[in-house]
């Protein structure tokens, strides 16, 4: 609560700055960044606490969280064989890991989510590198989630095993767009359009919603599980009752273990509770693998091809990947202590970005894994959902959440991906090639943040891009 009403005073500063010119900031704004005053935070390198690891290299996502225990480091080992390889068509000899299909997008888990990192819009003819389509009409299911389509279900497959036609493919058309800074220097951000090709099995329903979600990273979602409800519930002020302009709002959703509405946690639009519900569902929903929690396949008139199993992973297969995507450790911080970085920093916060993307939190000690409790982590998010404006809006609801809003993202480890994944395609749908413009497609509740972020001086809009280079 301190720390919120540090930020509504901070934010309450600003705004009347603002105000003094209809919410253009001042030229003390420009220029009122401390210089030499500006000092790093003890253990700021340590974003995921003690389970944080220090390598920047192209591997720098793939490592086990330092205080597992000898046990569950060896069950690390084989999740990471099921996470990396290929599933198979049933019947195979291969009997662990077949089944995929009959409709997929993806032969693996690393296919998308390569090194375990982060996934990318396709090019055109390519499958798989980590960008699906949700779909989903008017209404809900029995449990308050989005309501499929008759035909094409809630995801729509483009590839499919022998015999099976697909269900279809998506092309995506890009309009650029021409902005200008208030100093004059021009940008261009890219807005997609999405046009559905090749459907197989007919149209679909006329009022067919789709959302494009590309895969997100790995690392660090074990504690963010391990972070207990009533800390991120004390982020939230859905009405704005601190005037400060930005809301926070909670999704809940279904649970299929618990059978009860709970906090969503994960997905772009915190539409998963847990990190194995977010596994279960991306293998059926991705690969098109059943397991006790989805027993169900992704298609219809599909029971007379052959599977792999009743279910086709067994829980203890899912258990051994849901631990290992939950033990991933997080990248340390790079460059903490230099000027530039701290001076990025500085104008982050200043720019009320820390509304959303909070900086630090506190793992609770209710996690299977002991070595995840009681961590001081710098993830960087609130894992609520906020309205980023009509630019970003999928106008698809999912639960609690608008057609507006999304999950605030976590940031630790973003400066990596160029490395590791070897491209810096950002948002939900990887439209903003760099850092700065995705900065430049926020709005709705980050648009006064944006603003700001617009009459920086080119030197201090650098400055912030290299901050969040270094998480």
């Amino acid at each position: 609560m301190l720390n919120k009403a540090i930020f509504f005073f901070a934010a309450a500063l600003l705004c009347s700055s603002c105000k003094q010119s209809d919410d253009v900031p001042t030229s003390e704004w420009e220029t009122e960044a401390p210089k030499g005053t500006l000092h790093a935070e003890a253990n700021e390198a340590f974003s995921g606490g003690t389970q944080t690891v220090f390598d920047q290299s192209v591997n720098a996502f793939g490592f086990q969280s330092p205080d597992l225990s000898n046990e569950n480091g060896l069950l690390f080992f084989v999740g990471n064989s099921f996470f990396n390889q290929n599933w198979v068509t049933a019947p195979s000899s291969t009997t662990a890991r077949d089944g995929l299909g009959p409709l997929f997008n993806a032969r693996s888990c690393a296919s998308c989510h390569f090194k375990d990192g982060r996934g990318r819009p396709n090019t055109e003819g390519e499958f798989g590198r980590g960008l699906l389509f949700r779909l989903s009409v008017a209404g809900t299911d029995a449990h308050g989630g989005p309501k499929a389509d008759a035909v094409y279900g809630t995801q729509l497959q483009d590839q499919s095993i022998l015999g099976v036609m697909t269900e279809g493919n998506v092309k995506t058309v890009y309009e650029e767009q021409a902005g200008q800074y208030p100093d004059g220097t021009s940008f261009s951000l890219r807005k997609p359009s999405y046009i559905l090709t090749e459907l197989m099995y007919g149209a679909m329903d006329p009022g067919i919603m789709i959302s494009p979600r590309v895969a997100p990273q790995m690392a660090g979602m074990g504690l963010l599980e391990a972070v207990d409800e009533s800390t991120v519930l004390s982020f939230a002020d859905e009405n704005d009752l601190d005037g400060d302009g930005i809301s926070g709002k909670a999704n809940y959703v279904w649970n299929e273990s618990s059978g009860q509405s709970e906090l969503g946690r994960f997905g772009w639009k915190a539409n998963q509770p847990t990190v194995k519900q977010q596994v279960a569902g991306a293998f059926v929903g991705d690969m098109g693998i059943t397991s006790s929690l989805f027993p169900k396949q992704n298609c219809q008139n599909c029971e007379d091809i052959p599977n792999g199993g009743d279910p086709e992973i067994e829980d203890e297969d899912l258990h051994k990947v849901v631990l290992y995507s939950a033990t991933l450790a997080v990248p340390g911080r790079r460059d903490w202590e230099d000027e530039k970085v701290l001076r990025g920093k500085y104008f982050f916060d200043k720019m009320a970005c820390t509304g959303c993307h909070v900086s630090e939190m506190k793992t609770g000690t209710q996690t299977e894994f002991k070595a995840l409790a009681n961590q001081s982590i710098r993830p960087y998010t609130d894992l609520l959902l906020h309205d980023m404006g009509e630019g970003l809006a999928d106008k698809r609801p999912d639960y609690l959440a608008n057609g507006n809003e999304w999950r605030t993202p976590p940031l630790w480890g973003i400066g990596l991906f160029e490395t590791v994944n070897k491209h810096t395609y950002y948002l939900h749908d990887g439209r903003a090639r760099n850092l700065e413009e995705a900065i430049l497609w926020h709005g709705g509740e980050a648009e006064n943040s944006k603003t700001k972020f617009m009459y920086l001086s080119k030197a201090d809009r650098e400055a912030v891009v290299q901050f969040l280079n270094s998480l």
